[in-house]
This record gives structure tokens, C-alpha cells and sequence, in this order.
């Protein structure tokens, strides 16, 4: 087996276009951290991540400035990264598995809290996508179909041709852009819900504001027609972010929804509980989905069997691959279906969701399978970001009308997930 004798990590910071709100908060900016590792037997591999301290701890990222909890989650991948010098491992898993509680304690010292597991996964996502590498290139350079867990291989063996992207109607998107949106051939809209619309906290509030939204949202939009949906009509993706406090609220929401005609073109509300709420969701008319909640195959597991959940959202770009293999197997024996959501990541890493995404079933109600990726809609260098790929230009790396094509060659290279990606490449191997 080979023995990793050379690990290093580097970071850039990638400015946003505006303030992207969502869980009551706001982040301006977003780190992209990128590990370089070496075997003793010379071969080399860089990962890459995006770090999101909002989404994946709030409370860590709102007990300082944004920045310090960017630079903590930056030191938890730094120390990751060098628990594998000396390391010998047999899959990348095994490699996740022998360093993970070590690096768990870790950042809880290092935040000074019991924090969510998420927070460490989304750390982990440059270190595990490298090892991913070195697996790739010491295998003989073998794909993704033949280096996946064989507990995931019978639920990704879907081949489409085309796969729609999800945008993100973040709160400050205008009424005007999200019908060009839709005009544009955009077919299945995240909307952000949630909001604190004076920073006080109250959920009142918060209710009163996410109704006023899907309404306005839905009178821009009702009247577009698409193929791609089972209703012909556009179809909605409510994300609440754990904002709401009891299925009571919920329901009014719900209730409110059905009233106005949204309901019947809501395709799932994804996780809106906090995590520590534990309260069974089979009962309500519409797909419950979990996301931030789902941090390994055994919470999958406990969504689905004991509350209820019937959608998973997956963050391969987030949680690691490693994990994210083991939560499609756990949904998969289930039946229940599976998509990739965002977390603003740049070009690079959207290549990294599609390979995951292209190869799941779709969601119930729609037509293609669907990657959420918002980052085009966000980073102020979103163009030159595109040119550190060297797919770039590729016709599966091209957005048109709402979707990218997909030919063999993307399946045959895997989206360029396994390739060197020279500027993270240098900027980590000489950090």
C-alpha cells in the first residue's frame, strides 16, 4: 500500500457579487481551500474545496467575525490534511476513516464547541477529493463507475444526456430576475425561505415574509410552460435551512401554499427544522427533504426510518465523497431518491456535483435529473474561475438554456473531477 510522505494546503478568497443571505445571515466572501498530497513512490494528487461556515455551523460562524470562522475551518483542513503523512491506506474511505475522530476533536477545541459534524465534513471535502486522486491515478487511472463503493454502484447507474441546473433564489434576487430566469429555461427554482427580515428574530415575522415570497415568486412564473416537468409548469424547491421552530409553523406555510397554488408545484421542502428537532414529517402533503441533518449514512438512515424524510439532499462538494457514496446507499435501499445541492462552489466543483448528479434517478415530478449550482449567479470572478479548469470549454462544461449536454466523453472523463487542476495544484503544493 502506499504511504502518503508529503501533504501541504494553500487557500483563496473569492469575493462575491453581493451579500448571499440565507439562515438569517449573510456571507460576503467565500474561502477556497485546496490540499497537494505525495506518495512515497512520487505520485502526487490536489484537492479542492469551498468552505461555507454559515451553512455548515451557524452558530460558530455568528460567535465571530466571518472571517475567523473561515480561518478556523481552514485550520481543521490544514490539520486533516497533515494527520496523513505516514498514512498508508488501501481506499480513500479507509484514509477518511483513520483520521476523521482525531480531527473531530480537534476542531471542537479549536471552535470551543460541541459543533456540528457537517462544519468538519465540509473541512474535509480538499482532503478527501485529493485522496480521491491519488486513488485514481493508483489504479491505473480507472473512473469513477469502477472506484465507487459497491454499496452505491446499483443507485448510480443512470446515464441522461442532459441535466437541468438549479438556481438559487436567494432573498435579494428581484422579481424580475427570477422570471428571466425561467424565461431563460430555468425549470425547477430554489427559493430561499427563512428570512429575518428585521434582525430580530421573530418568526412571526419570518412566516409572514416567506408567504409574501412564494406568492410573488409564483404570480412571475405561473403562466411559463416547460417539458420538463410532470405538471408542464415550473416547479419550486423550498429551502428553509432549519428556520422554522415546530410543524405547526410548517403546516401554515403549507397550508398557505396550497391555498395560493404553490403546493401542487412544489417539488420538496428541504430541511426545515433545526437538527435538534425531532418530530416525524410523513404526515405532511409534500416532500420532506434533509440536508444539512444528514451527516453520515446512519442519520439517512434515522431521517428516513424514524421521521420520516423522503428525499436526501446530497453535498458531495460539502461532505465528501466518501460520505456521500455511503449516503446513497443507505437511500437507495430505501427508495428514496437523492440530488445534489450547492454550496456556491465554483466551476471546478460543479463538475465534481454533476458526476454525482448525472447518474441518479430524478426526482419525482420532474423529467431530468438536476445539480443545483449558483455560483455563476454569485462570484464577482465566476469567468476566471471557469479558466482554472482544464475542461474549460468542453461542451458538458457549457450552461445552455438551463442545462448542460452531456456526451460520453463527460461520462468517459468523469467531468475532469480526476484531473490535475493546475492553479490549486501549485497554489497548495508551494503553500
Amino acid at each position: 500500500m502506499p504511504i502518503i510522505s508529503h501533504a501541504s494546503t494553500n487557500f483563496e478568497i473569492e469575493p462575491l457579487i453581493h451579500p448571499f443571505g440565507f439562515k438569517g445571515g449573510a456571507v460576503n466572501h467565500l474561502w477556497q481551500s485546496c490540499v497537494y498530497l505525495r506518495t512515497d513512490n512520487g505520485i502526487e494528487a490536489d484537492g479542492l474545496g469551498c468552505q461555507n461556515t454559515l451553512w455548515s455551523d451557524k452558530d460558530v460562524f455568528s460567535s465571530v467575525s466571518p472571517a475567523a470562522s473561515s480561518a478556523m475551518m481552514y485550520l481543521i483542513t490544514e490539520y486533516a490534511t497533515k494527520q496523513l503523512v505516514g498514512l498508508s491506506f488501501t481506499t480513500p474511505s479507509d484514509a477518511i476513516d483513520k483520521i476523521f475522530e482525531a480531527t473531530l476533536e480537534y476542531a471542537k477545541a479549536i471552535t470551543g464547541r460541541n459543533l456540528r459534524t457537517t462544519f468538519v465534513l465540509n473541512a474535509l471535502v480538499p482532503v478527501d477529493h485529493a485522496l480521491w486522486k491519488l486513488y485514481h491515478k493508483l489504479n491505473g487511472n480507472k473512473g469513477m463507475d469502477e472506484l465507487m463503493p459497491a454499496g452505491a454502484k446499483p443507485y448510480m447507474t443512470s446515464r441522461y444526456d442532459r441535466i437541468s441546473v438549479i438556481p438559487l433564489i436567494s432573498y435579494g434576487v428581484t422579481l424580475e430576475e427570477i422570471r428571466s430566469l425561467a424565461e431563460e429555461g430555468f425549470f425547477f427554482l430554489k427559493i430561499k425561505i427563512g428570512s429575518d427580515p428585521d434582525k430580530d428574530g421573530d418568526l412571526d415575522k419570518m412566516l409572514a415574509w416567506d408567504k409574501e415570497r412564494i406568492r410573488q415568486v409564483h404570480e412571475a412564473v405561473k403562466d411559463i410552460k416547460t417539458p420538463y416537468t410532470d405538471s408542464g409548469h415550473i416547479a419550486y424547491y423550498l429551502d428553509a435551512n432549519g428556520r422554522y421552530d415546530s410543524i405547526e409553523r410548517l403546516k401554515e406555510l403549507i397550508d398557505y401554499a396550497d391555498k395560493i397554488g404553490v403546493l401542487e408545484r412544489t417539488i420538496l421542502i428541504e430541511e426545515p427544522f433545526p437538527e435538534d428537532y425531532h418530530v416525524n414529517v410523513s404526515s405532511l402533503p409534500v416532500i420532506i427533504a434533509a440536508d444539512e441533518s444528514a451527516h453520515s449514512p446512519e442519520d439517512v438512515a434515522h431521517r428516513i426510518d424514524s421521521l420520516g424524510y423522503s428525499a436526501i439532499a446530497l453535498k458531495p462538494i460539502a461532505k465528501t465523497m466518501t460520505i456521500t457514496y455511503r449516503m446513497i446507499e443507505e437511500a437507495g435501499k430505501r427508495g428514496v431518491p437523492c440530488f445534489c445541492a450547492d454550496l456556491t462552489v465554483g466551476p471546478l466543483m460543479v463538475e465534481l456535483n454533476k458526476s454525482f448528479a448525472a447518474r441518479l434517478n430524478c426526482l419525482p415530478g420532474l423529467k431530468l435529473p438536476v445539480v443545483e449550482s449558483n455560483g455563476w449567479q454569485n462570484y464577482i470572478n465566476w469567468e476566471n474561475m471557469k479558466k482554472y479548469n482544464p475542461a474549460n470549454g468542453e461542451p458538458w462544461t457549457v450552461m445552455e438554456h438551463g442545462c448542460y449536454v452531456l456526451n460520453d466523453d463527460f461520462y468517459m472523463r468523469d467531468g475532469g473531477i480526476f484531473l490535475d487542476y493546475p492553479h490549486y495544484f501549485d497554489l497548495a503544493k508551494n503553500g
